[in-house]
């Protein structure tokens, strides 16, 4: 016995199939819609992802992120703007010039000052956080004064503590001093540098240096290598015992304000310096 199929039947069937069509539909719709979002989100992030790779990659520039914790670019690699001779009003003609984003001393074989002399940024910083890198040429001696004050008739040593910069391998100074405090990364005759880690000549350094109401952290390659504090008696009895004892404004360095100049050593070598940012704190 053949089962008769009513019409309302069949118009409900086909009703059914149609709602059934409509939320698949609009369920593909949504994940389209979805997946258009999520592709339109991960463009923004690469792009956001690659600009920070640029940054960190290129030298002498800053990332967005950079830019936002306050730092500031002290060398853009085309121009010597924001820079001049110590103890002069303009920048040195000879012994120093930019080399593939770089500014560089150009040794003048004489193992001491070079032709140039030595240059500070024109502006004086008191707690702040310095980054650079430096590489070194064979044998090289060069060095990163900080809180460096401009006195007429003395050279900027007699103010200003120095990060050394050091070719380890070659240059006699690596043996002298005392406990290797005359190397890459050490406060020049003062303190060693622990661990001893800088990269062999024509490699590039990753340094920084920390000032922060005294407290000094030098950094040489992502590690903390010395540690001191400024104008406390340990710092006093430290200078007591060293050459630098008779230099009334080393052991006040930074003056009654307790700030000064960043500045760049010309020891007479061959040099380069790059991507030197700093970040006040």
């Amino acid at each position: 016995m053949k089962r008769k199929i009513s019409s309302s039947g069949i118009t409900k069937t086909i009703n059914l199939q149609l709602a059934a069509l409509f939320i698949s539909g609009t369920v593909l719709i949504g994940c389209g819609e979805s997946k258009k979002k999520s592709s339109d989100e991960e463009t923004v992030d690469t792009a956001a992802n690659t600009e920070e790779t640029v940054a960190a990659t290129s030298p002498n520039q800053l990332s967005e992120k950079e830019k936002e914790e306050g730092w500031k670019l002290l060398f853009d690699g085309k121009s010597t703007d924001g820079w001049r001779g110590y103890l002069k009003d303009s920048f040195p003609e000879k012994g120093w010039i930019i080399e593939d984003g770089a500014l560089k001393v150009q040794g003048a074989g004489t193992g001491e000052a070079g032709n140039g002399g030595d240059i500070i940024f024109d502006e004086e910083f008191k707690d702040f956080e310095l980054s650079l890198e430096w590489k070194i040429s064979e044998g090289g001696n060069s060095g990163i004064f900080y809180l460096a004050e401009e006195i007429e008739g003395e050279p900027i040593f007699t103010s200003a503590p120095e990060m050394q910069i050091l070719d380890n391998d070659r240059h006699p100074d690596a043996k002298l001093g005392k406990d290797g405090n005359r190397q890459a990364g050490s406060l020049y005759d003062l303190i060693p540098a622990r661990p001893q880690n800088a990269k062999p000549v024509g490699e590039w350094n990753k340094v920084s240096v920390l000032v922060y109401r005294g407290t000094v952290v030098h950094t040489q390659n992502g590690e903390n290598v010395v540690e001191y504090h400024l104008w406390t008696d340990e710092w006093k009895e430290m200078i007591k015992d060293s050459k630098f004892k008779d230099w009334k404004s080393f052991l006040n360095a930074g003056g009654d304000d307790k700030k000064g100049y960043i500045g760049l050593q010309d020891h007479g070598d061959d040099v380069w310096f790059r991507n030197i940012k700093i970040k006040e704190l």
